[in-house]
C-alpha cells in the first residue's frame, strides 16, 4: 500500500479509535461471562485479591487461590465457598419454581481450590502451575495481584528487601505469566489481569523499590500486549489496573495535603475491585480509579520535571509516604524490643 494512502488510514483508524473511546463511556459494553472458566489470583488470602475472589465467585467462576499465607488463603475459600453454596440454593429453587429463563450451572461447576505459593520464587511458581493443570485444568483468567511493599528509605533497606519487592511485584508476573500463557496461546481465548498501582505511572519519594516494581510490571504487561496484538492473538485480553492508594491497610499512614485529603481519600477497597471488574468483564485494557489518575499522568508526561515537582509539593504528595515509612520503623523497632533483639 502507498505509504500516503496507509497514512490516511491509520489517520482514520485512529479518530475511530477516539470514537468508540468516548462510545464507550456514554453506553456501557455488555459484560462477559466468566461462568466455568478457571480463574487463578495470587495474593488472595487478603486485601484485593481477597475481593477479587468473592466478585469472581459471585460470577459463577471456578476458582485458584494462590497465596503465600496459607490460613488467610483457607479462610477466603471459606468465604468463596459460601457464596457457592448461596448460588446452588438459588438455582435450586429457581428449578423447583420452573424458571427456565436463565441458565443454571450445575453444582459440580462451583469449585474453589487452594494453594500456598510464594510467587517471588520462581520454582515454586513453576512447580504450582503444573499442579494446578493437573489437578483442575488450563486456567482461563490469570489474576497478578500478589504484591509487598519494604517501607524504608532506600539507603535503610537491606538488600534483600529490595530483591523481595522486585520479584514479588514484578518478576512473578514473568513466571505465572510463561506458565499459563502457551495454552492460552493455542486456543487463542483467555485474560491476563495485572494489578499495578498509580505508583507505576508516576512516582513519589521514599519508595523506590515499590515504585521501581510497579514501573516494570507496568512495562511489562504494555510490551505483553502489543506483543499479543503482533501475533493476531484477538482472543486473549489484557487489563492493567493502576488504583490510587487503597485503604487495605498496606500503606497505612500514608499522608497527602490535609485540606486536599478530602477530595482525594484513599480509595475503598470494594469500590477498587468493582471499578476493576467492569474493566474486566467489558475487555477494557486499562482502568485507573480514580479517572483523576489519568490527568496525572498525561500532565507528569507534558509537564517539565520542576513543574511536576512543585504540583507534588503543593498536594503534599513529595513526602507522603513518609508517615508510613515512620510507622514501619516503628512498628519494627517495637518488634525487636519485644523480641530482646
Amino acid at each position: 500500500m502507498n505509504i500516503v494512502v496507509e497514512f490516511f488510514v491509520v489517520t482514520f483508524k485512529v479518530l475511530w479509535a477516539f470514537v468508540l473511546a468516548a462510545a464507550r463511556w456514554l453506553v456501557r459494553p455488555k459484560e462477559k461471562s466468566v461462568a466455568g472458566q478457571v480463574c487463578l489470583i495470587t495474593g488472595a488470602g487478603s486485601g484485593l485479591g481477597r475481593l477479587f475472589a468473592l466478585e469472581f465467585a459471585r460470577r459463577r467462576a471456578l476458582l485458584v487461590l494462590w497465596d503465600i499465607n496459607t490460613q488467610s488463603n483457607e479462610e477466603t475459600a471459606g468465604m468463596v465457598r459460601h457464596i457457592y453454596r448461596d448460588l446452588e440454593a438459588a438455582d435450586a429453587a429457581a428449578l423447583q419454581a420452573g424458571n427456565g429463563e436463565e441458565e443454571i450451572l450445575p453444582p459440580c461447576n462451583l469449585q474453589v481450590f487452594t494453594y500456598t505459593c510464594d510467587v517471588g520464587k520462581r520454582e515454586n511458581v513453576y512447580l504450582t502451575a503444573e499442579r494446578v493443570r493437573k489437578e483442575v485444568g488450563e486456567v482461563s483468567v490469570l489474576v497478578n495481584n500478589a504484591g509487598v511493599v519494604s517501607g524504608h528509605h532506600l539507603l535503610e533497606c537491606p538488600d534483600e528487601l529490595i530483591e523481595r519487592t522486585m520479584m514479588v511485584n514484578c518478576h512473578a508476573h514473568f513466571w505465572t505469566t510463561k506458565a499459563f500463557l502457551p495454552t492460552m496461546l493455542e486456543i487463542n481465548h483467555g485474560h491476563i489481569v495485572t494489578v499495578a498501582s498509580s505508583l507505576g505511572l508516576f512516582s513519589t519519594a521514599g519508595v523506590e523499590d515499590y515504585c521501581a516494581s510497579k514501573f516494570g510490571v507496568v512495562g511489562f504487561h504494555e510490551s505483553l500486549s502489543h506483543e499479543l496484538k503482533a501475533a493476531e492473538k484477538d482472543g486473549i485480553k489484557t487489563t492493567l489496573v493502576c488504583p490510587y492508594l487503597v485503604d487495605t491497610g498496606m500503606f497505612r499512614g500514608c499522608r497527602i495535603r490535609k485540606e486536599i485529603e478530602p477530595f482525594l481519600p484513599p480509595l475503598k477497597p470494594d469500590y477498587c475491585v468493582k471499578q476493576a471488574m467492569k474493566a474486566i468483564l467489558t475487555d477494557q485494557p486499562m482502568i485507573c480509579t480514580p479517572r483523576l489518575m489519568y490527568i496525572v499522568t498525561f500532565m507528569k508526561s507534558i509537564l517539565p520535571f520542576e513543574a511536576v515537582v512543585c504540583m507534588y509539593r503543593f498536594l503534599g504528595a513529595d513526602k507522603c509516604m513518609y508517615p508510613f515509612i515512620a510507622q514501619r520503623k516503628q512498628a519494627t523497632n517495637n518488634n525487636e524490643a519485644k523480641n530482646g533483639i
